[in-house]
């Protein structure tokens, strides 16, 4: 079922809302997928990757572009990205649907290798993840968009610990809006409906 966004609830200002014209990617998005705690393995690599891709440029370009990456990337199962070829890696960079930048796509790659071998040391990325917030999200206060931060104490702790598991593309500020979209922190205003929703949910 498709979602339509009701135009009239109060959002955070990101999300383009109240404005003439709303991208409808941008607002389901804010509303169904942004800071709702996040537990699945597959779609926590989605979001790291796709965050990835963000660096330099803005999430609507990620965004409009999301179901082309989901195809080119095997819906985002690290497994079978891990085993990419040469072959395969090119075939990428011919793919316009996509951000064809070979950095972030080797990087990609290299990303899904050291997933899987956290999987394996913890029994999943969630167990490992989710340690950084003691297991529930972070209720941000914010009275604006303008307040959040580009990045934490805690997004720099995660992304020393990442890198360290040979991650790559995994700066402090790509971990804190990792962990904006994900769930481990609430960032959405005081004022948008979303925010008492999500601050009322707990870790399953």
């Amino acid at each position: 079922m498709t979602y339509k966004p009701d135009l009239s609830l109060p959002r955070c200002s990101w999300s383009a809302a109240g404005k003439q014209i709303a991208d409808p990617l941008m607002l389901t998005y804010h509303d169904t997928e942004w800071g709702v705690p996040l537990h699945d393995d597959r779609k926590l690599f989605e979001f790291i990757t796709l965050d990835a891709f963000q660096a330099g440029l803005s999430w609507s370009t990620v965004i409009r572009k999301r179901a082309a990456f989901d195809r080119a990337f095997d819906s985002f199962e690290p497994l079978k990205i891990a085993r990419y070829s040469d072959k395969k890696i090119q075939s990428l960079l011919d793919d316009a649907g996509i951000i064809r930048n070979k950095a972030k796509i080797n990087a990609t790659v290299t990303n899904a290798k050291s997933f899987l071998a956290v999987q394996k040391e913890f029994g999943a990325f969630d167990k490992y993840i989710w340690r950084f917030v003691d297991g529930k999200p972070i209720v941000n206060r914010w009275n604006s968009m303008r307040e959040l931060p580009a990045k934490t104490p805690l997004a720099e702790t995660m992304s020393k610990d990442l890198i360290g598991r040979r991650f790559k593309f995994v700066g402090p500020t790509m971990c804190y809006a990792f962990m904006q979209a994900a769930g481990l922190v609430n960032d959405h205003s005081i004022t948008c409906f979303r925010y008492k929703d999500l601050a009322k949910q707990k870790k399953s």
